[in-house]
């Protein structure tokens, strides 16, 4: 079969153990992104299923409609919405996928809180000019730390809070909420006092119509001048501009973020990379090798099930009954 691998920034899949498992089928893979239709046609239209990193392409009806060969995407990771489930479905393709453990984003996000509060980047940058000694940092034990949402990865960074000596509490819906409790992890008595009383505060929510624009400006306003945000989760749950306006204002007074609105960001194009109270990351947090590993291990996986007659982890599995080619 043909497969079609996009975005792959770092051109590193060919070296992962588990693309050995694509040795039955011809493989192409890009290492640029390209949001252009006629370009993503182009490259697509050979493919009998692509493999989709994260949200890096989106796959909508305009684009569908000119890959007639198509009849799998396998994505890295869950779906959502830069995927059209339904029009895939309409047309018969499969949508597969997979899941991690959240580890390399929670351990990236205790990294930014570190590094932050501490300012290592500034700090290495000045040893190197030749400069010592510019900042004084500060430690993390004692402090509170708020973290949204209570979920696979949000559960290890309130880990991770408590082991360095923080006093952690969460916000969140009420499953989120209830799960804490279960822990016995404090829940904030208000989302007010969430975020007027978190010293770190980390973001752990998934990005859906829901929670896009969540977090508003009234939020940002009520942290502290000394207050630290950390986003490893998704740009799009902040009010969009938000956050660089609160930077520029000064409450919250710091941030560290690793995602970004339209991605990738190049150029420096971007208003947080201009700001130096705003630590930055190009969405590193689940670009890790044993990470890999497991999320193309089991998007090469689904592949060889799929084509071998036994699809598994579809996200659409109502498209069974209408498959192209079965």
């Amino acid at each position: 079969m043909q497969i079609t691998i996009p975005d792959d920034y770092q051109n590193c899949v060919r070296g992962l153990d588990c693309y050995a498992s694509l040795a039955a089928h011809e493989v192409t893979i890009y290492h640029d992104n390209t949001k252009d239709l006629d370009e993503l046609a182009r490259r697509f239209a050979a493919a009998d299923a692509i493999v989709l990193t994260r949200e890096r392409t989106a796959v909508g009806p305009a684009l569908l409609d000119r890959l007639p060969r198509l009849r799998l995407i396998s994505q890295i990771g869950k779906t959502a919405a830069h995927i059209d489930l339904a029009a895939c479905t309409a047309r018969g393709i499969a949508v597969a996928e997979g899941k991690g453990s959240g580890a390399a984003t929670a351990e990236l996000a205790w990294a930014l809180m570190l590094a932050s509060r501490r300012h290592l980047v500034r700090e290495a940058n000045g040893l190197r000019a030749g400069r010592w000694q510019a900042t004084l940092g500060q430690e993390l034990r004692g402090q509170r730390l708020g973290v949204w949402s209570y979920g696979r990865i949000g559960r290890q960074v309130a880990g991770y809070g408590a082991a360095f000596g923080m006093k952690v509490w969460v916000w969140g819906g009420p499953e989120s909420t209830a799960a804490a409790r279960a822990d016995g992890v404090e829940v904030a008595p208000t989302r007010e006092a969430f975020f007027a009383q978190s010293d770190v505060l980390t973001l752990h929510l998934r990005l859906s119509d829901a929670t896009r624009g969540v977090i508003t400006p009234a939020d940002l306003a009520r942290m502290r001048p000394d207050a630290l945000l950390v986003n490893t989760s998704r740009a799009e749950l902040i009010e969009a501009g938000a956050l660089a306006a609160a930077l520029q204002a000064g409450a919250p007074g710091y941030a560290a973020v690793d995602t970004f609105e339209s991605e990738p960001i190049l150029g420096a194009d971007h208003p947080l990379l201009h700001l130096d109270n705003a630590l930055c990351t190009p969405h590193l947090g689940f670009v890790e090798k044993d990470n890999y590993e497991a999320y193309f291990g089991m998007a090469f996986d689904n592949i060889n099930r799929f084509f071998a007659g036994v699809p598994a982890n579809l996200a659409n599995p109502e498209v069974l009954t209408r498959l192209r080619g079965v």
